[in-house]
């Protein structure tokens, strides 16, 4: 068996977001979202269902998955592979342009529905963060009062989760296994195969039962993510090159000025040194007591022998 991989946004949308993943699409959320003590949502309706995208520019491509759920919340779910400028800002636009949305002219404020905006990074997003799992929304800084759960934003950083098939203690656990693997395996995982849902999401991922225009789109839109991940790993080697260079030379121009202070202290110590002498000379001509000329000059008694016989 060969299954998509499941990072691609054709992909993701195919898998938990068609007409028959309704029982998928309630497990994964249910296994990653808090909905509250004993809370878990039993149904719910996916917006704008899966359709067989154009082969024909990438932009014609689903991006996210959207869903009504039982419980009166509405979630927003997005694959993204590529980290892309503004990328953060753009999560955060959308859910709230898909709160504000809402209402139309005349509305009352209370018919608005929370939102929750669900991103599965391929990529790291929060260096310094260990969690998968991250979870935001609105606060009060110092007593982090919650201001309400209207807007919730939580993501998922595949990079972190490092567990083999053999350690997968929870379901969220088996559901971002197979998010971030599922497109470099050949068999279904036994651990995966005794949740009902997640065996049937690699039912619909396997690709023997795709159509000839779904597999030429998940090919176009792999080459379109190989290209682009290229495109950036060149640019920040690049970038990596051009930054040693610089500090090449910023360490060469450094190591001179450097030099050049070194030097400067180092002759202003061999003058002090040789006016000591010269004065030890002067002093000795005139038979001044050697301790007296210690104390004058600053030289050791060594120092001062080694000129009282080099004088003769």
């Amino acid at each position: 068996m060969q299954f998509l991989d499941v990072k691609t946004d054709f992909a993701f949308k195919k898998v938990f977001g068609s007409q028959e993943s309704k029982d998928i699409l309630i497990s994964f959320l249910n296994a990653i979202i808090d909905f509250g003590e004993g809370e878990k949502i039993v149904d719910l309706t996916i917006v704008d269902p899966y359709q067989i995208p154009l082969v024909n520019g990438m932009k014609d491509s689903f991006v996210d998955v959207k869903a009504k759920l039982s419980n009166h919340k509405n979630v927003i779910i997005e694959m993204q592979v590529l980290n892309i400028s503004g990328f953060e800002k753009r999560i955060l636009y959308n859910a709230a342009k898909s709160y504000s949305t809402q209402l139309s002219k005349g509305e009352d404020f209370t018919t608005l529905e929370p939102i929750i905006a669900l991103t599965i990074t391929d990529f790291v997003m929060f260096n310094g963060v260990e969690n998968v799992i991250t979870y935001f929304n609105l606060m009060e800084k110092k007593t982090l009062i919650r201001y309400n759960d209207e807007i919730e934003l939580i993501f998922i950083e595949l990079p972190k989760f490092k567990k083999d098939e053999n350690k997968l203690d929870s379901i969220a656990d088996k559901w971002i296994y197979f998010i971030k693997n599922a497109g470099k395996l050949d068999y279904t995982p036994k651990t995966l195969e005794k949740e009902l849902a997640i065996n049937k999401a690699f039912d619909i991922a396997n690709m023997a039962g795709m159509s000839r225009e779904e597999l030429e789109s998940q090919h176009k839109k792999l080459d379109y993510i190989w290209l682009h991940k290229g495109a950036i790993t060149f640019a920040l080697n690049q970038g990596l090159e051009q930054g040693l260079e610089q500090g090449r030379e910023q360490g060469i121009e450094q190591g001179i000025k450097q030099g050049k202070e070194e030097g400067r202290e180092e002759g202003k110590e061999q003058g002090k040194k040789e006016k000591a002498i010269e004065m030890a000379k002067s002093l000795l001509s005139l038979k001044i007591d050697i301790e007296k000329i210690l104390k004058v000059t600053g030289l050791t008694i060594d120092e001062i022998e080694k000129i009282k016989g080099s004088c003769g």
